[in-house]
């Protein structure tokens, strides 16, 4: 293992050293948070598919390949379907907003007041994105040096806060990148063919396992449509996904370079389903589908590869957790702290924006190591992430992008009901229940509805400003000077 530990420790001391060198880039708030919204199409697709294809995308998707066979991959597909409707259909309208927040665009879009409870709901979602994500670490460093659980999490969690505080949005986009080629080569150019091989061919794989494995809808409708509802809508208004479209440098950018990312994702969802399938053919009692990823990695490829390999899955890991990281940080400082010490503070402060983005990257981060410690169901707050994001703020968000009649006073009813009927809901169903979400965006939609059509419309002054920043005629918000070495 002594080739594959060298390997790792590379990779990870190339992480630190991109956090560095982001450091000396990051020198405004424009810079820190968006990247100075300077991304071209090439550095945008990847770290765009970087951050949706995750832990869960690629240790979970491997996983309902084993449980499922080829129709595993929907999981996945559907994240991929949701990056490519928010690319065609929003991407552009979003990036010319030049905020930094989903709430800060609901402010806009309403004249205000929605922004503080969307962004606590907001923050409930990227916080527990970034948890889930840091639990994964301790999987893959069990398997690489066989470490204890919490020691694990302190490791993998430590190395990304460590570079995201250091150079925020570019130290990310800088790794991000790193990410998406090691993780290219690691699953889809050396495991996706390693694993067929090792199980037959796909003759051999259809001779041994039963018919429904290759069967497109083997895992069910409804699940199929919860999926949709969760993570193709999820994609469409998670701040963690938005603060990459805000780091595009225009347009034809955020629109063709999440296009090609969204391609991306449906071949990263088909090729998980593969790999599981062929372990399932190698391995056919594992007592979990959650370890046939690590098993076929440690047990069927050579060394070196096993190195890389491995340090593909901690790319998937990193990249959302790094990614969920300085967006729960945003929505913290941004939409509920920056409000709070508004009212306090006295007329002509002043602050240093990135010295405070980056303490609040630093606080979440430690909080979100301890609560990814204290937490062991990955599964259950990962869906009570989403279920919270898609019920509380679904509505209010497509709501203001699509129907001009939308008020304030429906925004936060929407936000307020929704989030309220998936917990209530959660409590009487349970956590994996698919009614929560049901009902909870069935309840944020008829009192989204019902209150806007019972409320004054929103002031035509607020809806002009909204209507020239979405067409790109409105000066960003706290506009910064550029620097220099532009």
């Amino acid at each position: 293992m002594a080739v594959d530990y060298t390997v790792i420790v590379v990779y990870l001391a190339g992480m630190l050293a991109m956090g560095w060198w982001g450091m000396r880039r990051a020198k405004s708030k424009s810079e820190f948070l968006v990247a100075g919204r300077r991304l071209g199409p090439a550095m945008y697709s990847g770290t765009m598919a970087a951050i949706v294809l995750g832990g869960a995308s690629t240790i979970g998707g491997v996983g309902l390949g084993y449980q499922y066979g080829l129709s595993g991959a929907w999981m996945v597909f559907t994240i991929g379907l949701g990056l490519l409707a928010l690319s065609v259909f929003f991407s552009a309208r979003i990036a010319r907003l030049k905020v930094y927040t989903v709430s800060e665009m609901l402010d806009l879009r309403y004249g205000g007041r929605a922004g503080v409870i969307s962004g606590v709901v907001m923050w409930a979602y990227t916080l527990m994105l970034a948890v889930t994500s840091t639990i994964a670490y301790a999987t893959i460093f069990d398997v690489l040096f066989d470490l204890n659980r919490t020691i694990a999490i302190i490791l993998g969690g430590s190395i990304v806060v460590a570079y995201s505080t250091l150079g925020g949005m570019w130290s990310i986009t800088l790794t991000d990148m790193v990410q998406f080629v090691v993780k290219t080569i690691g699953v889809l150019l050396l495991l996706l063919p390693i694993a067929v091989v090792k199980a037959g061919g796909f003759g051999e794989m259809k001779a041994k396992l039963p018919t429904e494995y290759f069967d497109p809808l083997g895992i069910g409708g409804e699940t199929i449509f919860t999926y949709v509802l969760i993570y193709t809508f999820g994609m469409l208004i998670g701040q963690d996904i938005w603060q990459r479209v805000f780091t595009a440098r225009s347009d034809r950018t955020a629109r063709w370079g999440g296009t090609v990312a969204g391609t991306y994702c449906l071949v990263y969802a088909l090729a998980g389903a593969v790999i599981g399938t062929a372990a399932k053919v190698i391995y056919p009692k594992l007592g979990s589908p959650d370890d046939a990823f690590a098993t076929i990695v440690k047990d069927e490829l050579p060394v070196g590869v096993r190195g890389l390999v491995l340090a593909a899955a901690l790319a998937a890991v990193m990249s959302t957790s790094s990614g969920a990281l300085i967006a729960c940080a945003t929505v913290a400082n941004n939409d509920i702290w920056s409000r709070v010490r508004g009212i306090v503070r006295r007329d002509g402060d002043q602050h240093d924006e990135v010295a405070g983005n980056r303490a609040f990257i630093l606080v979440m981060g430690v909080a979100v190591i301890g609560t990814a410690i204290a937490l062991n169901n990955v599964v259950e707050a990962l869906t009570l992430a989403y279920d919270l994001l898609v019920g509380g703020l679904l509505v209010p968000i497509l709501g203001g992008l699509l129907w001009k009649r939308g008020t304030v006073q429906g925004a936060l009813a929407s936000v307020v009901v929704g989030g309220l009927a998936v917990i209530g809901l959660m409590a009487g169903y349970g956590i994996l229940a698919n009614e929560p979400v049901y009902y909870g965006l069935l309840a944020s939609l008829a009192v989204y509805v019902a209150v806007s059509l019972a409320t004054k419309p929103t002031d035509e002054t607020v809806l002009a400003a909204w209507r020239d920043r979405l067409a790109g005629r409105s000066p960003e918000l706290a506009s910064e000077p550029v620097p220099a070495h532009q």
